[in-house]
């Protein structure tokens, strides 16, 4: 397995002051930096996440769900996990997940996609099958709940 790089605390301050200066706005400040510093550490457990998607997966999860953050928490999830993927060497992929990402991190936010069917959704993106019929069949199923 080659080696991860993890984004760091201060650079996920930073990319959300970032996210929030040139997508609109809003209040630029934390709510929880503990809870923030917690999830970056714990993507980096390999007996709970093996894989990249997983930990990709978590982390975006968490920014998106913990309000880690005043305003933004539903921006800094796909500017983070863009950023983990870039770290990684998944040029790629981090425009396309961008793109699908937005809508995918309101219905996270609401309740409607849970995190099994987000690592579908991302492992899916990672491996250029977004567009099969059976993941946007259990997006459309997630989403009309």
């Amino acid at each position: 397995m080659r080696r991860i790089i993890y984004p760091t605390l201060d650079q996920a301050v930073e990319i959300h002051k970032k996210t929030v200066e040139v997508s609109g706005g809003g209040a630029d400040g934390l709510m929880d930096i503990g809870l923030l510093d917690s999830v970056l550490e714990h993507i980096q457990n390999d007996v709970y996440y093996s894989t990249f998607e997983e930990k990709l997966t978590h982390l975006f999860y968490s920014a998106n769900k913990f309000h880690c953050f005043q305003d933004g928490n539903k921006r800094i999830a796909i500017s983070l996990g863009a950023q983990f993927l870039l770290l990684n060497g998944y040029l790629f992929i981090a425009g396309s997940f961008i793109r699908e990402m937005e809508n995918i991190s309101y219905h996270v936010a609401a309740g409607r996609i849970d995190k099994d069917l987000l690592l579908e959704i991302i492992t899916a993106l990672i491996n250029g099958k977004f567009d099969s019929e059976e993941i946007k069949l259990k997006i459309l199923h997630a989403i009309q709940k």
